[in-house]
């Protein structure tokens, strides 16, 4: 069983025409393979297959579909390579279940946590599946509206507490549940920092933390930039993440996600 406490870079695998960031659209499979490949040779120890994007505005696409584009990634992944982790990104049991027919090793990642169909969990602990619950208020079409908080670093923890409860005691083992803080979810960008800053009190609920800010508009809004310039800020946001107790990061840049992972173990051995 892979020890999610130990610091891993999860690779963006957008089998999708629509994503945020382009260059992590791929349209065949060909192309899949090829990032796959690619994904792996530069230290990527989990691939994280999408098939449905949840930027805010995205076209629906059926259960059907999303399946189509997740089986491709899933083909990819294994033509590549017959150890490595892969993850699959959906909030739907229907894919959930047949991911996990065509691979029984399959992490399960959820955006919703369970909440848009509560049969997903069911799916994932039947299995023994490893399962990322991400906080997240509304659906993608409707999360920017809901950024009403008091407190974002004690609701968000308190609603990822309360989930994990849940989780676990539907049948989700314990050390196979990674949380998400969903940042860029239901937040604003100043939310998204603080929460950031607060990431510890999310880590301190004792699963691992993954940490997904790879070139999100908290970094390119903030910047005044564009998606495409947003690598640097993406490292920065990477290493705060790590220090701040995460021990998954995933991103569109493998690389550079993995040469962070390599010099904050140096520094943590040498404080």
């Amino acid at each position: 069983m892979p020890d999610f406490r130990t610091p891993q870079v999860m690779a963006i695998v957008n089998v999708t025409p629509d994503s945020f960031y382009a260059k992590s659209r791929l349209a065949d499979e060909e192309q899949v393979v090829q990032r796959v490949a690619q994904a792996v040779a530069e230290g990527a120890s989990i691939i994280d297959v999408g098939g449905y994007s949840s930027r805010p505005g995205a076209t629906e696409v059926s259960p059907e579909e999303e399946w189509r584009r997740v089986e491709i990634g899933l083909r990819a992944v294994r033509a590549v390579s017959q150890s490595v982790m892969v993850s699959v990104d959906t909030f739907r049991a229907e894919v959930a279940a047949k991911a996990l027919a065509f691979d029984r090793r399959v992490i399960i990642n959820d955006i919703s946590g369970g909440d848009a169909d509560p049969r997903i969990v069911d799916v994932a602990a039947e299995a023994g599946a490893a399962f990322v619950a991400m906080h997240m208020r509304g659906t993608p079409e409707t999360m920017q509206s809901l950024t009403d908080y008091e407190d974002v670093v004690t609701e968000v923890a308190e609603s990822l507490r309360r989930k994990a409860e849940m989780l676990v005691g539907r049948g989700i083992l314990p050390e196979r549940l990674i949380l998400d803080p969903g940042f860029g979810f239901a937040k604003s960008a100043e939310q998204n920092f603080r929460l950031l800053a607060h990431l510890d009190k999310i880590c301190a609920l004792g699963f691992p933390v993954l940490s997904g800010v790879s070139r999100k508009s908290m970094i390119y809004r903030t910047l005044n930039i564009t998606p495409e310039e947003s690598l640097a800020g993406t490292t920065a946001l990477n290493w705060e993440s790590l220090r701040q107790g995460a021990t998954i990061l995933r991103v569109h840049d493998v690389r550079e996600a993995v040469q962070t992972v390599r010099l904050f173990g140096m520094f943590e051995q040498n404080r």
